[in-house]
């Protein structure tokens, strides 16, 4: 099951200083870990940034995302990064533990070094960089990032190869190329004018996100996803209503007898198959984006 999710460039909009705004970041980081998100996408909201925009939050992202071993060579000093110290530890189970010292696992790692006959030095958290071969499909730049697989530490036998960096990718993109690449599977807006989650529709949900993976969105402090994306709170309801007709899950009338009425339910609900309130009896007037995206991840995480 893949499963990405999209937060806005606003996300720390409300923070009052620089240290909030990293520790804030910090648990969005760890829900991505937690509940096994493949990649964490930062989507354009300049309207809602403040103080902390896209730069900040995609920077502090992408160094929790990077392995504790590789973090000093790969990211040095910067500004951003200058409380980068409150971030909670990830303790990814391909970083630490038994998971990644054993036969055969993952790490990532870092080209400090290109040599000739295709030889690499690459750092990947043992007590030195470690010389491999490059595979012979692909030319390594000093700094570049690469998989590698270990089978042995002692004595060290390793090798690089062409599978995905292990952990969350991040990235930046646009909301509707994020909604509409392949494989996004079912796209959800996480908000709380969307369809209460019930027991019975996460029974609905569970098949389909576990076949085809999800894509979940979610908004930034006093600014949710209609705020955001300037959508009428009634256009989130008919959303619902389209996309369970095409589910079949529901019986839905179109008024002009055709399905065109369903395809502009999408086109208002900005692209996302479902929108769901997933807090649906909060007992707090505001949530926090990174406690929505623990309450939101848990329940949709959930296997038949």
């Amino acid at each position: 099951m893949t499963v990405s999710v999209l937060v806005p460039s606003s996300l720390a909009r409300e923070a009052e200083d620089k240290r909030e705004a990293t520790r804030k970041l910090g648990y969005v980081a760890r829900a991505a870990t937690i509940f096994r998100a493949d990649r964490l996408l930062v989507f354009p909201d300049p309207d809602g940034e403040q103080r902390w925009g896209g730069g900040f939050v995609e920077t502090v992202l992408r160094y929790a995302a990077t392995p504790p071993y590789l973090r000093k060579e790969a990211w040095g000093r910067r500004d951003e990064l200058e409380y980068a110290g409150v971030l909670p530890p990830l303790r990814a189970t391909s970083w630490t533990g038994s998971g990644s010292n054993g036969s055969g696992s993952l790490r990532q790692g870092i080209v400090t070094e290109v040599g000739p006959d295709r030889r690499v030095r690459v750092n990947c958290g043992m007590q030195h960089p470690i010389s491999l071969v490059a595979p012979p499909e692909r030319a390594l730049d000093e700094g570049e990032r690469v998989t590698v697989r270990i089978s042995s530490r002692r004595p060290v036998r390793a090798k690089i190869v062409d599978e995905p960096l292990p952990g969350f990718e991040v990235d930046r993109a646009d909301l509707p190329a994020a909604l509409g690449r392949e494989g996004a599977g079912v796209r959800i807006a996480a908000s709380r004018h969307g369809e209460p989650l019930t027991v019975s529709r996460l029974r609905t949900l569970a098949g389909r996100v576990e076949d085809d993976g999800m894509t979940v969105a979610f908004g930034a402090p006093e600014r949710g996803l209609p705020a955001i994306l300037d959508l009428a709170i009634e256009a989130v309801g008919d959303a619902d209503a389209a996309a369970d007709a095409v589910a079949g899950e529901t019986e839905v009338e179109p008024e002009s007898g055709s399905d065109t009425d369903i395809d502009a339910d999408a086109d208002r609900s900005a692209g996302f198959d479902l929108w769901l309130d997933t807090i649906p009896n909060q007992g707090s007037e505001t949530v926090r984006t990174e406690e929505a995206m623990f309450a939101t991840l848990a329940p949709l995480s959930l296997t038949e």
